[in-house]
């Protein structure tokens, strides 16, 4: 027969499960009146008052049968009254209340201070209630006891590392803690794809590069050869300044790749490194050439379908060719055969995963394109304005059609993950600022969406009308897009994000274009890219696979630019009152030598001239590289000053007006920079080639009324650089003119340049209606 006790307990236990701890307690204390013998009694009472907050009268219930028991048996009863605890804690957390499972595991701490997995439980609870103390991992001595041989539950290990890593990253132990945790793991690929995604996160999304380094660093000693880890490693260390170092990891990497997509990811990492840093021109055209060699090499083997990681490294590497030569019908040869190579494998790959079907269309049900008109009004192309010589509003190839236009509100998608204090964010507020809400519904998909203040992608986020803060996941990414039903999505990142890539391989939108981040990217699934008349040649649409949509005027306009208070002075400078400043204010990315010295022959050549040079870069190594070039062209290196990155952009932009002449870089010119050096009103030189990148600061002076400064070789590049140096009236009427375009050039008129890019919009889609 069952005993009235255990009745009693079973039903005590229902009550304590219940929170009717009085009922609980009273029938506990009537089990151990009736068996005082039996320990697990006094386990549960002790339970049941410490659930009522009685936590003195819980632990004095513990102690008192351990104080009766033999010093042999002590073990034995502490371990089944830790069970007891463990048991009510992980019922706790099940029911997601944790703070009542902390305090419990707390009192199991008390017990048993070395229980490594009950105090991996306190930690995720903590995390879980926002509640990890600084000194926490220290206090409990968790970092020495993970380095000890125990009972360690590796499951659980993974899942506080993880959410250690997601949630408290910036704790101040999590160096500590993470090496101490790596130790414990015999198989580095348990926690590499812990690591790596939440180094990401850090390094990318939270913007510290030099703490994701250090655990980057921290998992290589377990796992040395990792060229992924090495590959990141390397990106962090260049983006928190430590070049050297990014440097040689990226080499490292190079070494140790086997494959040609690898070696293609390392040597573009290689290339990086180099040229943010500056002044490794030999060792960067070298590597270049290499680059290109990889590239040929690929398209001729293709001996593939290729794994999602190394396929979203194809194209990202081309991003530096531009930086070094001007040779576009080359460049776009290539780089569009592997842009066509990049589409198939993330189509292939989302085919396998059931996102696309065999036609390469989507197996959601989209009912957009269903239920769309197809009425619509003749769109009339937009007639030049301020430029009398630019054409008209066209697609190149595509003549406007007599086509009506759908009544129905067009829903846009912008893509990007620089919609904030970024040249992209600065550039692309005034279309959002000005779009007609009446005519275009704006959403806008924030690719790694910043977890860090930043009021100008705030602004973004308010100025949508839906904003998604998105992650890393294309696929993901892509379905959102397609789930919103949108009609035209527009990528402001082309190739410099492959995860914006391979969302517009997947071809989300019937209609896809890219504007302003970069040059066009290649990817056939892109149907327009958004030109003007003057950033690329008339011979472009020979070898762009995208149709160049020229707007009538200019691809970018913008109201203004906020300017602070400026913290250059001649005096500290150590320059004299009457003398010329030239700057150039650019990144290490930009810096080409025979740039440089046309520049320098430009200083050589006008007495009493300085140069101010300005731009992420290593100071060490840029310093050496333009000395030694002024050297040979016959320079004072006195002559030079390398000024420091400011904080604000406000700053940046008001110390632009201690120069009198810009010196625009080639073959990759200003953009950003440009239109802030004309709206300070001073003047440049810049020499135009044919790709996208070497024309910006062309069509910008155009639309902004000027074409003093403006060299179609290089003897005219020295030439200007001259004549503006010596000629102060002709650089007061430049500067006039720059004034006075404030009002009426299209440079500065975002409102009209936004009407341009809609009425661009409603043509775009009229076609893709009368195609269907």
């Amino acid at each position: 027969m069952i005993s009235n006790v255990n009745i009693f307990q079973e039903q005590a236990y229902q009550y304590l499960i219940q929170s009717n701890y009085n009922k609980a307690t009273t029938l506990y204390e009537q089990a151990i009146a009736d068996e005082p013998n039996i320990k697990s009694h006094y386990w549960h009472l002790g339970l049941a008052l410490l659930l009522q907050g009685q936590e003195t009268e819980a632990q004095m219930t513990w102690m008192l049968p351990l104080t009766e028991v033999e010093p042999e048996d002590i073990e034995l009863y502490t371990n089944e009254l830790i069970q007891v605890l463990q048991t009510e804690a992980e019922r706790r957390e099940i029911k997601e209340e944790y703070s009542t499972a902390w305090v419990i595991r707390q009192h199991i701490r008390e017990i048993n201070p070395e229980d490594i997995n009950n105090l991996l439980e306190l930690i995720q609870l903590s995390i879980k209630q926002e509640s990890l103390e600084d000194t926490t991992l220290n206090d409990w001595a968790i970092i020495e006891l993970l380095k000890q041989d125990n009972n360690l539950d590796l499951g659980l290990l993974q899942q506080v590392l993880q959410e250690f890593l997601e949630n408290v990253p910036f704790h101040p132990s999590t160096l500590e803690f993470v090496e101490a945790c790596l130790t414990n793991f015999s198989n580095p690929e348990d926690c590499f794809w812990i690591i790596l995604p939440a180094a990401m996160k850090i390094g990318h999304t939270l913007k510290n590069p030099e703490l994701a380094a250090h655990i980057l660093e921290l998992y290589l000693c377990i796992d040395a050869e990792n060229i992924e880890a090495l590959k990141h490693l390397s990106i962090f260390n260049q983006n928190y300044g430590n070049y050297s170092e990014g440097i040689e990891k990226a080499r490292l990497c190079y070494s140790l790749s086997r494959t040609i997509p690898d070696k293609i990811a390392a040597i573009h990492v290689v290339l990086r490194g180099l040229m943010t840093a500056g002044g490794y021109w030999q060792e960067i055209n070298a590597t270049c050439k290499e680059l290109e060699a990889l590239l040929q090499e690929f398209i001729q083997a293709q001996p593939y379908p290729l794994d999602g990681v190394r396929t979203l490294y194809l194209l990202t590497p081309s991003f530096a060719i531009p930086h070094i030569k001007d040779t576009p019908k080359e460049f776009r040869a290539i780089h569009n055969r592997i842009a066509q190579i990049f589409q198939s494998n993330i189509q292939a790959a989302a085919k396998e995963k059931g996102i696309l079907n065999a036609q390469n269309t989507w197996q959601l049900e989209i009912a957009a394109t269903q239920t769309k008109s197809t009425s619509v009004d003749f769109i009339k192309p937009a007639q030049a304005g301020f430029a009398s010589v630019a054409p008209q509003f066209h697609c190149e190839g595509n003549s406007p059609q007599p086509l009506t236009t759908s009544t129905k509100k067009l829903k846009i998608g912008y893509l990007s993950y620089a919609l904030r204090r970024h040249s992209v964010g600065w550039l692309a507020r005034w279309l959002f600022q000005h779009h007609d809400r009446e005519k275009f519904e704006i959403n806008t998909y924030f690719v790694n969406y910043k977890l860090v203040d930043d009021w100008l992608q705030e602004w973004y986020v308010n100025e949508s009308t839906n904003a998604h803060k998105l992650g890393m996941d294309g696929l993901e990414i892509a379905e959102k897009i397609n789930e919103d039903e949108i009609d035209i999505l527009i990528d402001l990142d082309s190739i410099t994000l492959d995860i914006s890539s391979e969302v517009l391989a997947l071809k989300p939108a019937p209609v896809q274009a890219t504007w302003l981040g970069w040059d066009a990217s290649g990817i056939p699934a892109v149907d327009y890219f958004i030109a003007d008349p003057y950033v690329l040649p008339d011979s472009a649409q020979d070898y762009y696979s995208e149709k160049i949509w020229r707007l009538p005027q200019t691809y970018i306009a913008v109201d203004g630019f906020e300017v602070g208070t400026p913290t250059l002075r001649r005096d500290d400078l150590d320059i004299p009152s009457d003398a010329v400043i030239y700057l150039s204010a650019q990144r290490g990315y930009k810096r080409h030598p025979e740039t440089i010295k046309w520049q320098m022959k430009i200083i050589k050549d006008v007495p009493n001239s300085y140069f101010l040079i300005k731009g992420d870069a290593e100071e060490e190594s840029i310093k050496r590289f333009f000395n030694q070039i002024a050297e040979e062209e016959g320079v004072d290196c006195s002559r030079l000053r390398f000024l420091p990155q400011v904080a604000s952009e406000a700053t940046h932009r008001a110390n632009l007006a201690i120069a009198d002449v810009v010196l625009d870089t080639y073959p990759y010119n200003g953009a950003t920079t440009t239109l802030e050096i004309l709206w300070m009103c001073v003047p440049l030189v810049t020499r135009v080639g044919e790709q996208f990148a070497a024309r910006n600061s062309y069509t910008m002076m155009m639309n902004a009324g000027i074409t003093e400064g403006i060299a179609w070789t290089d003897e005219e590049y020295i030439e200007w650089g001259i004549r503006l140096g010596k000629d102060a009236k002709l650089r007061q009427e430049i500067s006039w003119k720059l004034r006075q375009s404030r009002q009426t050039a299209p440079l500065w008129n975002g409102k009209q340049f936004t009407r341009e890019m809609e009425k661009a919009y409603e043509q775009m889609w009229a076609n893709h209606i009368s195609a269907r």
